[in-house]
């Protein structure tokens, strides 16, 4: 498909943390948004974020994006669609809380965009690293090539059961390749292809209307309460620090990439910097002055293992891009938590 390089993107689930910065992104290339948001209340926070664009932000109401013909007017006049809209939690009893809205919701896009979006010409879903990874035994590399095949299964033989992230995991299983097999069983009939991006853990400054740490998105949420409060969840890979991470800012930017790039179409994408320990933004931050708990002052970095790692080489040849270092990415939240008076400085 020929780049995007103007025109008006449609973006899903815009009040998302993720997807606000895709907004945000967008915008500042030069396109023009309209951003999907369940009800007026929670676009009015992206209404007044983004008011200077003027014209150039519109919010689209969609109440429920597991109706049928949910999207049906929100793709209409669009060039390019970023689809980021799918819960983002671990806590739900019943599977389909997570796989029904992620799935349905996927397919609804789809579905409106083959039947009325006669302008679509790319379609970017927002996946996820753990539609990849499993949980092995020994250190791992994985590429796009991988399937979290684990977590289907967990989720088939214990359903309520299953462990909440796979539950979470398989919902982005399945809604990732209910997308691959809408676009090969329809690619007769369409007129845009699919290009999906799989991030990581998602760090970096808040765009959110968050008036406490305990809004904080979930993966900031584990970051605040790791980093500032020396508070570690307990996850299978180890409380010390996960797999990789990509900061929300190039996640953003690879969005925007993936629409102007001619050859990313049909391509499944790591975004990812690199693999990490909560003690590596620990560093990073009290370097810089941030009061912070010290953490685990016996670390060291050259020593580190990680059970699980990814070949991410192929987003940064395909995209053109390059990513934030820890560093960086750890002042500007500390100076964002700073201006909300979370975070103090020495």
């Amino acid at each position: 498909m020929p780049t995007i390089s103007s025109g008006k993107v449609l973006v899903t689930g815009a009040n998302g943390f993720v997807a606000t910065w895709v907004v945000y992104s967008l915008l500042e290339h030069g396109y023009s948004v309209r951003a999907s948001v369940r009800s007026e209340g929670k676009g009015a926070h992206l209404c007044k974020i983004f008011a200077s664009y003027g014209d150039k932000f519109e919010l689209a109401i969609v109440p429920d994006i597991t109706s049928p013909g949910a999207f049906d007017e929100a793709v209409k006049g669009v060039d390019a669609i970023e689809h980021t809209a799918s819960p983002v939690h671990l806590n739900a009893d019943d599977p389909d809380e997570f796989i029904v809205p992620a799935v349905k919701g996927t397919i609804g896009v789809l579905e409106s965009a083959l039947a009325h979006g006669t302008s679509v010409k790319r379609v970017v879903y927002t996946s996820s690293c753990v539609s990849i990874l499993r949980i092995p035994e020994q250190p791992t590399v994985f590429s796009e090539k991988d399937w979290n095949e684990q977590a289907v299964e967990d989720v088939k033989a214990n359903g309520r059961n299953a462990t909440g992230l796979s539950k979470y995991s398989a919902s982005k299983v399945l809604a990732e390749r209910a997308a691959w097999e809408f676009v090969e069983k329809n690619k007769a009939r369409i007129a845009w292809d699919l290009v999906v991006v799989n991030p990581p853990y998602v760090f970096g400054p808040t765009l959110n209307e968050v008036d406490k740490p305990e809004s904080l998105h979930s993966s900031m949420d584990e970051w605040f309460k790791a980093v500032c409060g020396g508070i570690y969840n307990t996850a299978p890979w180890g409380s010390d620090g996960g797999p990789d991470y990509i900061d929300v800012r190039d996640l953003a930017l690879a969005h925007v990439l993936a629409i102007q790039k001619e050859g990313a179409g049909g391509e499944r994408l790591i975004i990812s910097s690199g693999p990490w320990k909560w003690q590596n933004f620990t560093i990073a931050g009290r370097k810089i002055g941030a009061a912070i708990p010290a953490g685990n002052t016996s670390y060291d970095p050259a020593k580190a293992t990680h059970l699980i790692m990814y070949d991410a080489s192929k987003a940064p040849k395909v995209l053109g891009i390059r990513y934030r270092s820890i560093d960086e990415t750890t002042r500007d939240i500390l100076e964002d938590y700073k201006a909300r008076g979370w975070v103090k400085f020495d």
